[in-house]
């Protein structure tokens, strides 16, 4: 895995965009805090299991102040047909060099069955209001994610 991050560090920049070509950054999203998720692949069971908790959960979020952001090196159509067919309603965002996943220490090394790759790690960040990370979490498992994360919030 890449260097990670910790908590009270400042978290790095991006400018990415989703799947209607808006360009969402973390300049852009200055004096909000937001959770920035980061997942493999776009309709794999494990990223549609914890998208589809992100989005039953947004409410109850948005209310206690956080934006939701997934981010994966999936390209816009796949990003569109998963949040369509998932009827997503956060922004997912593509990353398809990875390079902002290495910024926040997401990719890496990883077995899935008896292949060992590179590629975009599971992982979220809370970033607070002046753009310090208030969480870092890796190796996320995607089963109960958002409940936990609701639970260290308060929300």
């Amino acid at each position: 895995m890449a260097n990670t991050l910790t908590v009270g560090q400042q978290a790095p920049d991006f400018s990415l965009q989703d799947a209607n070509g808006q360009t969402y950054s973390k300049e852009g999203l200055a004096g909000r805090r937001f959770i920035l998720y980061f997942y493999p692949k776009a309709a794999t069971p494990g990223c549609t299991t914890e998208a589809c908790d992100f989005r039953d959960n947004l409410a109850s979020l948005q209310s206690a102040g956080f934006a939701v952001l997934g981010v994966s090196p999936d390209g816009p159509e796949a990003l569109k047909a998963f949040a369509a067919d998932e009827s997503l309603n956060f922004p997912l965002l593509s990353d398809p060099d990875a390079a902002v996943a290495k910024a926040y220490g997401s990719y890496g090394e990883k077995t899935v069955g008896d292949r060992t790759f590179e590629g975009t790690l599971r992982s979220t960040f809370i970033v607070d209001e002046s753009g310090d990370l208030s969480l870092a979490e890796y190796n996320v498992s995607p089963d109960g994610h958002v409940r936990r994360l609701r639970e260290t919030l308060d929300v």
